[in-house]
């Protein structure tokens, strides 16, 4: 007995016995009602215990904020790793992921945990194929503040004249001009989905942080200095400032495919008309804005998009200024095409951001690496003036020195004798009748040369 202890004591009262009987719940809240809280002692053990809860529960609940705030714990999801790899690459890899992406204030915090327990539904479940800031959690002006002062009217780089403060007052946000300044807008390009995530190293990611992707896109300025001009705001919508959601667009995809499938050969023809009355619309457009551009048609318009409007530094260079620039050109051209489209490519004047594949941007890197040097040549030229907005919303009119159709076609030999002066016509027009289906880029008119000089020439060069 004084080994194993006293034995057990048999519970004969029945009063015992119906206490056992009892729930737990039941029998800790009899305990509690029966404590005497007028006691002193009783109230001091009490606020001891509450102040010991509250600090426990409050640090604990304060240090798993902190540490779902910091940037380790959203590196430590693999679907995160191109945000995270090109946010460390980034000229804001100094500041915490939610400094930006939760507005300031505690219950906003409290409010987005809460919102973002989804996340780790799909991270258990499955994680989306892209991954998208949707409408709801677009980047708000408060965060931007929060650093940078509104009273800014030239951009850091001293080119841009752009008033700020205006533009904050007008209620646009800064992610519409700003988006891609710390992902270079991988979502928009496509490169940040599921297939491709392991490829993401820092290395990888500072390959893909180029400027035009993290500076403004100057093609979102004159799209909504455009609209604006027509009496819109883009901006109202906050669709207008956020990348697309792929699903929203899979759907769209998906229900457009469905509607092909099951329209009638009449109306097959008459859609596809009129996509490629839509494509001719929206060439016809920028043109159009090319032209008001570079100040060879004026419009009485709210905002000017004559380039020197916002840019200090880029203007018309020295040599665009001579005499007969506009027809003596194709020479510098064809020796500095890639000085040319620094300023006039298509690119930079469209606000969609086109799909790229990442293993063939990352292969195009290196090869832009060891062969960064460019080689006149006449059929990249002749291509470019081709497919360039720039180029063709002069190259697609008839030259005045072209005059009357009937007196040209007498007098143009004297103007096409040595391969450099067909090598000039050849811009425009193709030597022979283009093939049915021919990946060649199609010229701007549809008079060939072998339609009349079908035995060719004494003196020829290819186009």
């Amino acid at each position: 007995m004084a080994i194993w202890g006293k034995k057990k004591k048999i519970e004969t009262d029945p009063e015992s016995r119906e206490e056992k009987k009892k729930g737990l719940f039941r029998r800790l809240w009899q305990k509690v009602k029966n404590i005497d809280w007028k006691d002193p002692v009783t109230r001091w053990k009490a606020m001891f215990v509450s102040l010991i809860a509250l600090i426990v529960v409050g640090g604990g609940g304060y240090g798993v904020i902190s540490f779902t705030n910091s940037p380790t714990f959203c590196s430590s999801c693999h679907e995160m790793a191109p945000e995270y790899t090109t946010y460390t690459a980034s000229a804001h890899n100094q500041i915490s992921c939610v400094q930006c992406h939760i507005k300031p204030g505690f219950i906003n915090m409290v409010t987005h945990k809460m919102k973002s327990m989804k996340e780790v539904y799909y991270h258990v479940t499955g994680v989306p194929e892209q991954i998208v800031q949707t409408e709801e959690e677009a980047i708000s002006n408060q965060n931007c503040l929060q650093c940078h002062s509104k009273n800014r009217l030239v951009t850091a780089s001293g080119d841009l004249k752009v008033n700020h403060k205006g533009h904050i007052e007008q209620d646009i946000p800064c992610i519409t001009c700003h988006q891609g300044v710390v992902h270079a807008k991988i979502a928009s390009r496509g490169i940040n989905v599921e297939e491709v995530r392991g490829e993401y190293t820092k290395e990888t990611a500072e390959k893909l942080m180029e400027k035009k992707y993290l500076a403004p896109n100057m093609g979102t300025c004159i799209d909504c200095h455009d609209k604006v001009n027509n009496g819109e705001k883009p901006w109202k919508e906050l669709s207008y400032s956020v990348p697309p959601n792929p699903e929203e667009v899979d759907k769209k995809l998906e229900e457009n495919k469905k509607k092909s499938t099951e329209s009638t050969t009449t109306e097959t023809t008459t859609a596809g008309e009129g996509t490629e009355a839509t494509v001719a619309e929206h060439d016809q457009k920028t043109q159009d804005i090319i032209l008001q551009a570079i100040g060879k048609q004026q419009k009485d318009v709210k905002l000017s998009m004559v380039c020197e409007t916002c840019h200090k530094k880029i203007k018309v260079p020295a040599n665009h200024k001579v005499a007969d620039w506009s027809q003596a050109h194709g020479g510098t051209a064809i020796q500095e095409l890639n000085k040319c489209v620094n300023c006039h490519q298509d690119s930079k004047w469209i606000r969609e951001i086109p799909k790229e594949d990442i293993i063939s941007l990352l292969k195009m890197k290196q090869q832009e690496t060891e062969t960064s040097k460019y080689t006149p040549n006449l059929t990249v030229v002749k291509d470019q003036s081709r497919v360039n907005k720039f180029c063709s919303a002069c190259h697609g009119n008839r030259p005045p020195g072209h005059v009357q159709s009937d007196q040209w076609l007498t007098a143009h030999a004297a103007k096409a004798q040595t391969p450099e002066q067909k090598a000039e016509c050849y811009v425009c027009h193709d030597r022979e009748k283009p093939k049915e289906g021919s990946t060649e880029v199609k010229a701007p008119t549809d008079v060939y040369c072998q339609y009349c000089h079908r035995t060719g020439f004494k003196t020829d060069v290819k186009n």
